[in-house]
């Protein structure tokens, strides 16, 4: 629904690379380019600044943050945030802010992009789908922070496309409700389940034959690199296909998240309790081991 109020033919729209697939797809649908930024695996997957800035042109429509980031697990420095805001102020560009995964968090605090935003405009994105676990009942919700009154026609144009469609049912609206209200242990006490399968899976993948992989920081992902792409297996496309041949395991491939940035790894989820991740991993393993030897 952002998308369609905001990008016109021949628009650019910034993405962190590798990205959520839907946003090249939407940005694609409705006539714009999708242009992705470097973000550092190195540094644990944040943005690189200077790449962003060589980006934005007089094309650019909007630049979208994600994070926590899927698929990465990143969780962007404050700093750098800021960073993209200052930089969004100085081109007069649009952020959107995706925060689907602000409260899946293992060792910093997540901090809102509008709250570091002064009067630079901000369109938030969140919903019930990932800490509340809702996944199915598809309730979510757009903000808008615009101090200075600039997206008062873009508000106009989502409330519109919002009545021409189907809404969110009654009684999901109402859970909406409950969930916000009700009790939060359940979250924290996910996240600590979370923080340990991430731990856990983090030290079998860097230690796994032609394997490594950053650390991630929060949401529910592993985005490791596989070393023999472009040697053993001409693409990822072609590794997950063997690995899921030989074994079962189903992983993702990275280039799916974005062609260049995302090009070399996998995207795999720690939400399976560790034994079923260990029975997965020691698979893994061993056909690394197998095709590598």
């Amino acid at each position: 629904m952002v998308m369609a109020a905001l990008v016109n033919p021949s628009d650019e729209v910034l993405l962190p690379g590798p990205t959520y697939p839907p946003y090249i797809s939407y940005t694609k649908f409705f006539g714009g380019k999708p242009v992705t930024y470097r973000t550092v695996e190195e540094e644990g997957w944040q943005p690189n600044i200077e790449d962003l800035r060589k980006k934005i042109s007089d094309k650019t429509r909007a630049i979208v943050i994600i994070s926590p980031n899927n698929p990465t697990g990143a969780l962007y420095d404050e700093k750098v945030v800021k960073q993209i805001l200052d930089l969004a102020a100085e081109h007069n560009v649009l952020v959107i802010s995706d925060e689907i995964y602000d409260q899946i968090v293992f060792d910093e605090q997540f901090v809102s992009t509008s709250r570091l935003a002064t009067d630079q405009p901000v369109v938030g994105l969140n919903g019930f789908s990932k800490a509340h676990l809702m996944t199915g009942w598809r309730l979510g919700y757009v903000y808008v922070h615009d101090q200075a009154g600039e997206l008062t026609e873009f508000k106009e144009c989502i409330e519109k496309e919002s009545r021409i469609r189907l809404c969110a049912n009654t009684p999901v609206q109402k859970a909406g409700i409950a969930a916000l209200d009700g009790p939060q242990d359940h979250v924290r006490d996910m996240c600590e389940r979370l923080k340990q399968r991430r731990d856990y899976t983090l030290k079998r993948l860097n230690e796994m034959v032609g394997v490594s992989c950053a650390k991630p920081e929060a949401a529910f992902y592993v985005f490791p690199k596989i070393e023999a792409v472009g040697s053993v297996w001409k693409s990822d496309w072609d590794f997950i296909m063997d690995l899921l041949k030989e074994t079962g395991v189903l992983l993702v491939h990275g280039s799916g998240f974005d062609p260049i940035y995302g090009s070399g790894h996998v995207r795999g989820v720690i939400l399976p309790p560790i034994d079923a991740l260990a029975e997965a991993l020691d698979v893994m393993e061993r056909f690394m081991e197998k095709r590598l030897k």
